[in-house]
């Protein structure tokens, strides 16, 4: 586990730009793209693939430099994934892009035959991850990270920001097997420092450290918990923030060294409750026979609505006011 610790007006620590997704201080334009053209000029290897998603995966600014080593496959999404895989078999390092709910549900059994089962050196990019769209069930994923999680030799990861995203590209063209990774497009919000902050693959980070409460985060939500900390900070409430961008492999000492000495636990990631970041937080307590009071900050069992990603956020319990509630009430639960 790697802690870092800047100071901060609050008191409450970590490398932090700005924690606000949804209207971030600054932003990074395309920075998978960006960064997968650095890593190609570094490897001759990397070739980029889409299902008719070029423009809206950040794929597109790839295929302008490498024309020659990018694939438009049309939507075809086991195609696609069938293809990268005999990419793979043949020495090249293919990145995958379509959105997560084409990956997930319409080529699921091609990334665990094609991808996993081979173990071949497929890196599939996942757009649209849980409630980063308004358009409805048919568009959000927000169940990729548990049916990803469960196919195994499959590392799975769920960046936080544009910084983690660009060091993930360049981390994962260089890592042995078959990735998922869930996918920030667009304008991306910068919540890690990029000069501090370096992305491991199977590595947690403790952004901030405090002895009340432990918020755990993934993705996204990381930022949301990060202002969740704040918050508390003002209460005299003390978090430690711990990051978890890898799914699988999990970082099982970082997680149970928190909750180990830190029972009061919160889970919080922009997927469903079920199968994901909580379900892997309890089974490593549930493993190690530690009692933790755990309380789940995520998507219930349901499809989401569509609406404006703020009013979904707010609809479905996902923001920060969310998270340090839940805190505070399993404080008070202990008294």
């Amino acid at each position: 586990m790697t802690t870092i610790s800047i100071p901060t007006k609050t008191g409450v620590t970590g490398t932090i730009l700005s924690s606000d997704t949804l209207g971030a201080a600054k932003t990074v334009t395309a920075p998978f793209g960006h960064a997968l053209v650095a890593a190609a000029a570094k490897n001759d290897r990397i070739v980029g693939l889409t299902a008719d998603l070029g423009k809206y995966t950040d794929m597109h600014v790839f295929a302008e430099r490498y024309p020659q080593c990018y694939f438009q496959m049309g939507m075809a999404e086991q195609n696609l994934v069938g293809v990268a895989a005999g990419l793979a078999r043949t020495g090249h390092i293919p990145f995958a892009t379509t959105y997560g709910v084409f990956a997930t549900r319409r080529a699921y059994d091609f990334i665990a035959i094609g991808a996993a089962l081979a173990k071949v050196d497929v890196k599939i990019a996942a757009g649209l991850p849980g409630l980063t769209t308004g358009y409805g069930g048919t568009h959000q994923a927000i169940e990729d990270l548990a049916l990803a999680r469960s196919i195994p030799n499959l590392t799975v990861i769920d960046p936080c920001d544009a910084t983690e995203t660009a060091q993930a590209v360049r981390v994962v063209a260089e890592y042995p097997g078959p990735v998922y990774m869930r996918l920030l497009r667009g304008e991306v919000p910068v919540v890690l420092d990029p000069e501090t902050y370096r992305f491991a693959v199977g590595r947690a980070v403790l952004l901030c450290d405090g002895g009340d409460v432990a918020l755990i985060s993934t993705g996204l939500m990381t930022a949301r918990t990060l202002d969740a900390a704040r918050q508390l900070d003002r209460e005299g409430i003390r978090c430690a923030v711990l990051h978890v961008s890898t799914i699988k492999p999990f970082d099982r000492e970082a997680v149970l060294s928190l909750i180990a000495r830190i029972p009061v636990v919160v889970t919080a990631e922009n997927h469903v409750i079920t199968g994901g970041l909580a379900s892997t937080v309890a089974d490593a307590a549930t493993d190690a026979g530690l009692a933790i009071r755990l309380r789940r900050i995520g998507i219930p069992d349901c499809f989401c609505e569509s609406g404006s990603i703020p009013y979904l956020v707010k609809r479905y319990g996902m923001d920060a006011d969310s998270i340090a509630g839940a805190a505070r009430s399993l404080l008070e639960g202990c008294k």
